[in-house]
């Protein structure tokens, strides 16, 4: 793509972002994405990041960060050296590269730091960058316990550092587009939200001769990982918050190894329901064994269905009235019709297959515009509004799910967590 195609495609995006969050309905729900997409006109100093974690999903954000106007890589850190020589490809010649964190820290020259490590060490890295006088951009889930969680909050808030967590759906058009079509009543009341991220794989990796399974395996190991549950379901719990505009009150769940039985820690089968005030609820699914489904929401109100994974909304139909109905209600009025003998009195309530409406569709690169609303964020010493407070939000909720399929009983939302 040449320098002039990209610059169209970004703009296309922008506009796309601005057109999902106008209105008043919006402001509220989604503050942060106008915001960042008024990045376009505000370039500045780029914005300078060290990224610490450089495996696939480290690289990953690196090569999206390359696209942004406002923010460059500046350094690079991971323990494992394999890790370190891959992402040198994606970054100038002579960037400089750390074994430990901390010698990165204490080198200087950084704005902020982008953190891709195992969630247990998220919260320890996080902090470590706050207390160096650094903003910080973490991975989702935050951190591996909900202690850890509000550890680093109340770093960020105390030190007046932006702490900005990698949620990108509340960037992506189609989402923000649903979200504002949902503010706007289309869809009636929302009573539940269907979510589920299912996969057919085992998630173990390959572990090369150079390394062991607990680092290269750390999503299958409790003290690194919750598994399912902080890996996958974070990003969608926070969908489920954020379409119903609460918290929940409560969570029970199942959780099962129920086919991979290879020695791991996590389960590879949950299913939870969050409950929310007026009893409204999220139910989710995850396992590792059936990817028909794959990854989906549903957020069903009363007057239709938005499922913004797959970029449609669909208006509920007024079931078919049964022909004995019709009978009694043509004897009310007087009227008569032919009665057919035998015929159908019931219609299966099949699942709806019309194609509905699209939301907008297309690659959208909400990824790349989240780091330029970071680098915003960072430039000005202002968090986005309201991103934390999702993020934490989700995370807290993933865990509690964790605990509630641990202990077999429904868990309560915690009472005691940080303000934001």
């Amino acid at each position: 793509m040449m320098k002039e195609d990209f610059d169209v495609t970004r703009r296309s995006f922008l506009d796309r972002v601005l057109m999902a969050t106008a209105g008043a309905t919006m402001s509220a729900a989604a503050p942060w994405a106008a915001i960042a997409a008024g990045t376009e006109r505000a370039v500045g100093d780029k914005v300078r990041l060290g990224v610490i974690g450089t495996g696939d999903r480290g690289r990953t954000l690196i090569q999206n960060i390359a696209k942004t106007r406002n923010c460059t890589v500046v350094a690079i850190c991971d323990s494992y050296a394999a890790n370190l020589a891959k992402a040198r490809q994606w970054v100038a010649a002579g960037t400089p590269s750390f074994a430990d964190h901390r010698a990165m820290l204490d080198t200087g020259g950084l704005d902020a730091v982008v953190i891709a490590t195992p969630l247990h060490l998220h919260a320890r890295h996080t902090i470590d960058a706050i207390d160096a006088g650094l903003h910080v951009w973490c991975e989702k889930a935050m951190a591996r316990t909900i202690a850890d969680c509000s550890a680093m909050v109340q770093r960020a808030q105390d030190s007046g550092k932006v702490l900005q967590v990698g949620h990108q759906r509340m960037f992506h058009p189609t989402y923000l587009n649903a979200l504002r079509r949902v503010r706007a009543g289309e869809i009636g009341t929302i009573t539940q939200v269907r979510a589920s991220w299912h996969r057919n794989n085992s998630w173990r990796r390959k572990v090369p001769d150079d390394s062991d399974d607990r680092r290269i395996n750390w999503r299958l190991y409790r003290e690194s990982s919750a598994g399912l549950m902080t890996e996958l379901a974070t990003h969608q719990l926070q969908v489920g918050n954020w379409f119903m505009d609460a918290v929940p009150s409560r969570v029970i769940g199942s959780g099962s190894i129920c086919y991979w039985k290879d020695g791991r820690e996590v389960y590879d089968h949950v299913a939870l329901i969050y409950e929310y005030a007026g009893g409204r609820k999220v139910i989710y699914t995850s396992l590792l064994n059936n990817a028909r489904y794959g990854c989906e929401e549903q957020i069903q109100g009363s007057k239709g269905t938005i499922e913004p994974e797959l970029g449609r909304i669909y208006q509920e139909v007024p079931p078919r009235s049964l022909a004995l109905q019709r009978m009694q209600a043509d004897v009310q009025r007087g009227h008569k019709r032919a009665v057919p003998i035998g015929g159908a009195t019931w219609f299966p309530e099949l699942p709806v297959t019309t194609p509905g409406e699209s939301l907008g569709w297309g690659q959208y690169d909400e990824t790349m515009l989240q780091f330029e609303g970071f680098g915003k964020a960072v430039r000005s010493g202002r968090p986005l509004p309201g991103l934390l407070y999702q993020a934490y939000n989700a995370s807290v909720a993933s865990l509690l799910g964790e605990q509630a399929m641990d202990r077999g009983t429904a868990m309560t939302w915690p009472s005691s967590l940080v303000k934001i």
